[in-house]
């Protein structure tokens, strides 16, 4: 083709293959580094291995191909088609590749290597994202939903303008630590026993989030929404939660050490054994701050309230029945 020959382990390096149909091509550890792709057709194709440092892949479709363990280092994948046909990129070498507005929906990047790299406007939806290093990637307005990066490294990541949506991803276990994620929409995800130390969550959805266990030490939460979120046992310890709505979260369980809650909205969030900022750990009826909201009901109806939403009595003094530990004689 153009004088290439296209084979296992072709020397192709800076080759001029703009527009070419690689339909299916066995390039598996081909030199390709340098090489022009831009809108290339390498549906099905079989780049397993292949070197592609530098290369321009713009506008190329990728539906199918097979790039595991592919070095991709620095490549422009802009406006590239790697969407539903299940590209394999597993293990493969994206650092510092540029895959701004690309489409990886339904990719397997499992283990994939997306250090620093650009994917402003990506599309990963539903993508296999499970142990990829994401650290320091830029991932400004771009759509995760639904997409596994359970346990990926995502230290660092940036989302300059915000917008990111993560809507149902499962974040399980994922290293968040330091992550700028301003005004992205992870409503109803899975961030279960991630870590989100010191993460920039300002103005982030998390509506209905599951953030169980959960490090956020340190974590900027200011006018974050967390109504309904899973918070229990999670780590807020001098977390950042200035007018952060939190009205029917859960947080039993959770750690608030030093948290600044200034005009944050607890309404009917749980806080039973939650420590707070002071120290104090709730778990009496007017702890668990239905006695201290404004409300027309009588204390008598608050604890009949209280007693059926945790499933325990409260006694005259509202102390939970049966609990005579400080009575107990030491």
């Amino acid at each position: 083709m153009n004088g290439y020959k296209i084979e296992p382990g072709a020397k192709l390096t800076d080759a001029n293959l703009t527009n070419a149909n690689l339909t299916g091509a066995r390039l598996w550890d081909a030199d390709l580094s340098g090489a022009n792709l831009t809108n290339a057709n390498l549906t099905n194709a079989d780049l397993k291995g292949a070197d592609l440092m530098g290369a321009d892949l713009s506008g190329a479709k990728l539906e199918l191909a097979n790039l595991t363990d592919a070095d991709l280092s620095g490549a422009n994948l802009t406006n590239a088609n790697l969407s539903w046909g299940h590209a394999r990129w597993t293990a493969a070498k994206l650092t510092y590749a540029n895959l701004e507005g690309a489409n990886l929906s339904g990719a397997n990047l499992e283990c994939a290597s997306l250090r620093e790299t650009n994917l402003t406007g990506a599309n990963l939806e539903g993508a296999n994202l499970r142990l990829a290093d994401l650290s320091g990637a830029n991932l400004t307005n771009a759509n995760l939903t639904n997409a596994n990066p359970r346990g990926a490294d995502m230290r660092d990541a940036n989302s300059k303008k915000g917008n990111t949506r993560l809507t149902d991803a499962n974040l399980s276990g994922a290293n968040l630590r330091g992550a700028n994620l301003r005004n992205s929409n992870l409503e109803d995800a899975n961030l279960s026993g991630a870590n989100l130390y010191v993460t920039n969550l300002r103005e982030a959805n998390l509506e209905g989030a599951n953030l169980e266990g959960a490090n956020l030490e340190g974590a900027d939460l200011t006018e974050t929404t967390l109504t309904f979120a899973n918070l229990t046992n999670a780590n807020l310890r001098d977390a950042t939660m200035t007018d952060a709505d939190l009205c029917s979260a859960d947080l039993s369980g959770a750690k608030l050490e030093g948290a600044n809650a200034r005009y944050a909205d607890l309404q009917y969030a749980d806080l039973e054994g939650a420590i707070m900022p002071d120290g104090t750990i709730y778990d009496t009826a007017e702890d668990l701050g239905l006695s201290a909201q404004k409300s027309t009901k009588s204390e008598e109806d608050e604890f009949a309230e209280i007693a059926e939403r945790y499933g325990v009595v409260f006694d005259e003094d509202g102390k939970i029945a049966g609990d005579d530990s400080e009575d107990t004689p030491s």
